[in-house]
Order: C-alpha cells, then structure tokens, then sequence
C-alpha cells in the first residue's frame, strides 16, 4: 500500500477516535450530572413497553435490574472514566492531526494500554462492544506506527 493511502487511512482511523472520544467526554458529562434516579426513570420509561408485552423479557428485565442498582458511587466512577478516557483521547488525536512528533510514540502506548484494560474488562463482561472498541485500536495503532514510520523517513512531512 502507497503512502498516500496508508495516510488517508490514518486520517480516518484518527478522526473515528477523535469521534469516540468526543462521544466518551460527553457521555462522562452527562453521567455526572444525571441521578440515579432519573436513569431509573429513563431505562424503566424505555422498557415499559416490552416488559407489559412479555414480563420476563430478558433484556428488558436485566437493564432494568442494573439501572435499579446503579449506585450514586459507581455512576460517579463511570462519570469520571469516561470523560478522563475521552481527554486524553481527544488530546492524543488534536496532536496527531497537526502532526506532533511526540504524539505518535505516546499515541502508540497510551491506545496499546487501553487495549490491555479493555481485554481484562472483557475478561469479565464479555461484552461484544469492547471487542469492536479493541479491534479499531488495534487498526488505528498500526497506522499510527505507519504514519509514523512515514514522518521519521521524510521529516518534510511532519
């Protein structure tokens, strides 16, 4: 593959993180300020429906069950996950896209030690989506090295 294409990939794989970032910040913000309770409402609002049609619907009934035990602690905890998560992203994608040097090798460590606590939380939930997260890190990590190699090769482009 040509360098240009490989930095046309770059740019979409940067700009697909910078996206679930930007979504990660805003959802840590909106955790925060958010109750409990009005999660409650919202999730019981939402499953209403199918829960009258079949009570012992299984997703309806487990959704439901953890929003009722959501605690004020663990709310706090997820609040703050998310929107650290997604800052540090965002920042590592703004300096990758105007080409800072240092942001490729702190890219490649920071997103690499992502993938290891993303594993080690599958290791527990085995939820489809931190597999799906994992693999477009793993992509965006090759282009960055890529990307990288490119800028070290004709530091003009930098």
């Amino acid at each position: 593959m040509n360098e240009h294409r490989i930095h046309q990939l770059f740019i979409v794989g940067v700009a697909l993180k910078g996206t679930h970032a930007v979504i990660e910040c805003v959802g840590g913000v909106v955790l925060a300020l958010v109750s409990t309770g009005a999660i409650v409402d919202l999730v019981n609002m939402l499953t209403q429906h199918e829960l009258i049609e079949n009570p012992n619907d299984f997703f309806a009934t487990h959704i439901l069950a953890m929003a009722k035990g959501l605690s004020i602690e663990t709310k706090n905890f997820y609040a703050f996950y998310l929107l650290s998560h997604g800052i540090v992203k965002l920042l590592l994608v703004v300096a990758l896209l105007k080409g800072k040097l240092w942001a490729y090798p702190a890219s490649l460590i920071v997103f690499g030690l992502f993938i290891v606590y993303q594993l080690y939380r599958y290791s527990y939930t085995h939820g489809v989506g931190l597999i799906l997260i994992t693999v477009l890190d793993i992509i965006v990590i090759g282009l960055i090295w890529q990307e990288y190699r490119v800028i070290r090769r004709h530091p003009a482009r930098a």
